[in-house]
């Protein structure tokens, strides 16, 4: 058998290898959460009490005794129960969450997390100081991630900003979405929320039109005011076949029995119209951010809100729904003068708040509800009630279809679009760089300097932007996060957190199979960039450089797919053996966290570093696993795209000698595996100066000599 379809064997057996990993991972169960009543109930002594697990909603209600009777004071959870959002080692983190009845946070606490910035990197004290924020805050408030340092929360605030974490802007993103999404589900089941949706992804009342006034008949046509008329026959048919059945006034069917008149006032006009200026400004002043003002207007053959209703509370008798979700209508207590027409300056009117944290979304069609009950007999009456919808939608041009805010990975990205820009500039220049390089040699380079020029600044716009700004460093992490969210069946939306290193890996993915590994190890790896510029500051030095015998060079290549095989198979190991191996990779010390951590790490990353200066980018070269599984990924690469010639290997050895990452064979051949694309050995192929095969057929097709270069110092040949 040859010695390439032996090759093509042995990475045939390795890529199904690598499959059956990602295969097991996938099978392997999910974990949950962790606290049992004993471990709450330490949490929550005397003269608190823990009642029982609800057994529809992963819930723990904590109770207190107050005289007589017992009052609920809050419902425990952790959130991995009920919004297992990945991390990006792949596991959710795990968060204990007390929510008191109102929906404000009385306690946050970690429980587990296994994000590597919070694990060795910045440690976990930050991420602790991060969710303590969250104590006093209420999800009735739009909490947003990002803050300046001392910006205070108002506990009545619908808008509070808190504090986020340096170079773990994504992380506490995700823990952010954690809590609230976790939060927001019990509170829909518990506390009357509406489905738990996200308060800032829905639909906005445009607030940017004129508030000019307008007359009752124009408010109708503009479709700001609606109509909604409930007739005696509607009612009498409801009522039908029942105990209410001609319990109601007498009229014709086609007679009102209710006529309803309902309005936004969250639109300029619409409040200017109904409430002058005064009125507008008075209400603005009592609402927060995201909630929204209704009015209600209604004559008939009774109350809409009921014979018992409170000011400030809740109506008995009008409820409100979109799609299948109920939203609280809570009155807010206007005394405020209505500008309606002289027929009904006699009507009921009210103005509802639905908080913002409900989820309304005022682009979609809502429903009220009004109920009519109706009893028969005087001592145990028989009652009967009936719901009927009045459905009520704002004409398009006064809403914003749903956007994203920073909260979502829409909203991260916008927010970076800036960065994101200037990367794809530089990767579309790097394509065109690789797609021609003959032609970037001859008509753009030169000469080796220029060439140098170009990739060293190449180099350092990886290292200083792409890595220490943007922090776009790829990592192994990457590829565990992947097999860990596979095996506990998790969506892969928390790589969505981090555009940059997203961006990175599509493009990644493209160019392996176009022209391999080397497009990212060779020009988009900052730490390979940092190695890179220490060896060329080394050479500058004249520090004595060590070069391997090929036979030993081959062999130390060989580490990387161990230690590769090693933290595949690690993430089918409960515990945090993974967390522990992936520290093995020096990219979070030196690139994340700018060497901004404990002594240990940085001593192994400026070790790693250092070494380059004498053996040649020694850690993408013998140990980097990120590189093994790029190598090995690269197999999918379909052509040779750099020029050979037939004297390449036989008998000239220019290239091969002068190749500082020995991926040339003896033969001429180029090892893709392990070439970085530095694109030296196609500018020595186009050089006439220094291409033996150029020189030869310039002097008239002489016979090459063959080139054996001076060994280095304590080097073999």
């Amino acid at each position: 058998m040859s010695h390439g379809a032996k090759a093509a064997r042995r990475w045939w057996r390795q890529g199904l290898a690598m499959v059956a990993l990602v295969v097991l991972a996938a099978a392997l169960p999910a974990r949950a959460g962790v606290m049992t009543r004993e471990a709450l109930q330490v949490l929550f002594p005397a003269p608190l009490m823990l009642g029982e697990r609800d057994a529809a909603l992963p819930v723990w209600p904590v109770f207190k005794q107050e005289a007589t009777s017992t009052v609920l004071v809050a419902y425990v959870f952790e959130s991995i129960d009920l919004a297992p959002v990945p991390g990006f080692s792949g596991t959710p983190l795990n968060l204990l969450v007390a929510l008191d009845a109102q929906g404000s946070f009385l306690d946050v606490r970690v429980l587990s997390q296994h994000e590597p910035v919070f694990l060795d990197g910045l440690g976990p004290a930050p991420l602790f100081r991060f969710v303590e924020q969250y104590r006093g805050l209420s999800l009735k408030q739009s909490i947003k991630v990002g803050g300046k340092p001392g910006d205070a929360a108002r506990a009545d605030s619908a808008a509070v900003t808190i504090d986020g974490v340096a170079k773990a802007t994504a992380s506490v993103r995700i823990v952010n979405q954690s809590l609230l999404a976790a939060s927001l589900k019990v509170a829909r089941a518990k506390l009357g929320y509406a489905a738990g949706r996200d308060p800032e992804l829905v639909g906005r009342v445009r607030s940017d039109l004129a508030a000019e006034r307008l007359g009752w008949a124009e408010l109708q046509r503009a479709g700001l005011v609606q109509h909604v008329t409930l007739t005696r026959g509607q009612v009498e048919q409801a009522f039908a076949g029942t105990v209410g059945q001609g319990l109601g006034p007498a009229g014709p069917a086609d007679a009102p029995y209710m006529e309803f008149w309902l309005a936004h006032l969250g639109v300029p006009p619409a409040a200017a119209s109904l409430l002058g200026e005064a009125g507008r400004a008075h209400l603005q002043g009592r609402l927060d951010a995201g909630d929204h003002a209704l009015l209600v207007v209604a004559r008939g053959a009774g109350s809409f809100i009921g014979d018992a209703f409170v000011r400030g509370a809740v109506p008995d008798r009008l409820t409100l729904r979109q799609g299948e979700l109920p939203l609280e209508l809570r009155d807010m207590d206007l005394d405020d003068p209505l500008a309606l027409p002289p027929e009904l300056r006699g009507a009921e009117s009210k103005v509802f708040r639905v908080i913002g944290p409900a989820g309304l979304d005022p682009s979609q069609p809502i429903e009220f509800r009004f109920r009519v009950t109706r009893s028969k007999g005087i001592v145990y009456p028989e009652r009967v009630s009936r719901d009927f919808p009045l459905p009520f939608a704002l004409p398009g041009p006064y809403v914003t279809a749903p956007e994203a805010d920073a909260k979502s990975w829409r909203g991260i990205w916008a927010a970076r679009a800036a960065e994101l820009g200037v990367l794809g500039a530089a990767l579309v220049l790097l394509a065109a760089v690789l797609a021609r390089p003959r032609w970037l040699i001859a008509k753009v380079v030169g000469d080796a300097r220029r060439l140098a020029w170009v990739r060293n600044g190449f180099l350092a716009f990886t290292l200083v932007f792409i890595g220490w700004f943007a922090q776009g460093q790829l990592s192994i992490v990457n590829l565990t996060a992947l097999l860990q969210a596979l095996r506990a069946g998790h969506s892969l939306g928390f790589f969505l957190y981090d555009p940059v290193t997203l961006v990175l890996w599509g493009f990644v993915a493209l160019t392996l199979v176009v022209w391999g590994r080397g497009t990212f190890c060779g020009w988009l790896c900052p730490f390979g960039a940092l190695q890179e510029l220490v060896s060329q500051l080394a050479a500058r030095l004249k520090l004595p450089r060590l070069r391997l015998h090929r036979r030993t060079d081959a062999r130390l290549k060989r580490l990387k797919y161990g230690l590769l095989a090693l933290l595949l198979a690690s993430t089918l190991v409960p515990g945090g053996a993974t967390d522990a191996l992936v520290e093995l990779e020096p990219f979070k010390t030196a690139i994340t966290l700018g060497f901004v951590r404990t002594w240990p790490y940085v001593l192994w990353a400026g070790a790693l570093v250092a070494s380059s200066a004498f053996l040649y980018k020694s850690y993408c070269r013998y140990l980097c696993p990120l590189g093994a599984g790029l190598a090995v990924l690269g197999r999918l690469r379909r052509w040779d795209w750099i020029a050979r010639r037939a004297e390449c290997g036989t008998p000239c050895q220019t290239c091969r000698h002068r190749c500082e990452y020995q991926a040339i064979r003896p033969d001429g051949r180029i090892d893709y595996a392990e070439c970085f694309q530095c694109l030296d050995c196609v500018a020595i192929h186009a050089d006439p100066r220094r291409c033996a095969p150029l020189i030869a057929q310039a002097r008239g097709g002489r016979r090459i000599v063959p080139i054996h270069p001076l060994a280095p110092s304590g080097a073999a040949p």
